[in-house]
């Protein structure tokens, strides 16, 4: 855990410290050097925040996945900026000059093509390197896609894990996914159109059917998301073919077969045998097991008479 004099020396620069933000229109003050992961809006255009303007706005470049994408979201907010190509095949060469930059007291921001920067593109490096440098690092938090589509997935959001782009093959995606099958969680991940309905049936067939949904056209004018079993999602999409725009798949958590009345007694004998009162041993059980304490007692109290 990092100290608390590390998080105060690492903490980004608010717009106005003690105070309330920079109003629209009138730009904070200069960015401290560094390096800001700027979010920018997977579809819709107006889903960025004051604060990612303002830094786009005043950083010396902005290093992002495709200058033409980037150029266009600069454009429509009226933004003059030097952009930097950075991704995975030019990252290695480019990394050394941005880190020169950092060294020198400038202000870089990072973007992707779209949502937030690092997740699935090679920022992660970058920001490794920027740190180890002793650079500050700074997130400009905004639109991700894996957090829209958990949210609108109808699916439990207490506790969820993001795996990332499927492998494009079915033994290598089976074997991917058996990996994440006993996560106690949601799970998300992202696919192509055209893979989309064999990996909604290997998932099926790996995680068991479970209800799931897939997100496509986030925050864009055909925004759709279908919720349904993991095999009627699979069957559909067979049918209707490849669906346009980006997917983001989620599925729920295992669901648990009920406890049979066979363990439920199995459970309390070895929960009574271990010297524990009728009450405890039902406590006991009915939290492991999933069921109502009120049934693990009258079965437990049932147990011990027949002894």
């Amino acid at each position: 855990m990092t100290s608390s004099r590390a998080d105060a020396a690492s903490s980004p620069p608010s717009d106005a410290e003690g105070s309330e933000a920079s109003p629209p229109g009138k730009l904070a003050r200069p960015l401290d050097a560094g390096l800001y992961l700027v979010a920018t809006p997977i579809g819709n255009a107006r889903d960025i925040t004051l604060r990612a303007l303002d830094v786009l706005k005043m950083a010396n470049v902005v290093a992002c996945e495709d200058t033409r994408t980037t150029g266009k979201l600069m454009t429509i907010h009226g933004i003059k900026a030097s952009l930097l190509p950075y991704h995975d095949h030019n990252a290695e060469r480019q990394r050394p000059l941005l880190l020169a930059r950092l060294a020198k007291g400038e202000a870089i921001t990072l973007v992707s093509d779209a949502g937030t920067p690092l997740v699935s593109d090679p920022g992660y490096k970058l920001v490794q390197e920027a740190l180890a440098a002793g650079h500050r690092v700074f997130p400009i938090p905004g639109a991700s896609a894996t957090l829209a589509a958990l949210t609108v997935a109808g699916l439990p959001t207490d506790r969820f894990a993001f795996l990332g782009f499927a492998p494009p093959k079915s033994v290598a995606r089976r074997r991917w996914l058996g990996e994440a099958k006993t996560f106690p969680g949601t799970l998300i991940f992202y696919e192509s159109p055209q893979r989309l309905a064999e990996s909604l049936a290997d998932a099926g067939a790996v995680l068991g059917d479970r209800p799931a949904a897939v997100a496509r056209e986030l925050t864009k004018l055909f925004e759709e998301t279908r919720r349904e079993r993991l095999s009627v999602l699979a069957a559909h999409y067979g049918e209707a073919g490849p669906p346009k725009g980006e997917v983001v798949i989620v599925v729920g958590p295992p669901e648990e077969a009920p406890a049979s009345e066979a363990d439920l007694d199995a459970a309390l004998k070895e929960a009574l045998g271990r010297g524990l009162s009728v009450k405890d041993a039902a406590s006991e059980v009915a939290l492991r097991l999933g069921v109502p304490r009120k049934e693990a007692y009258s079965h437990a109290l049932a147990l011990a008479k027949e002894e």
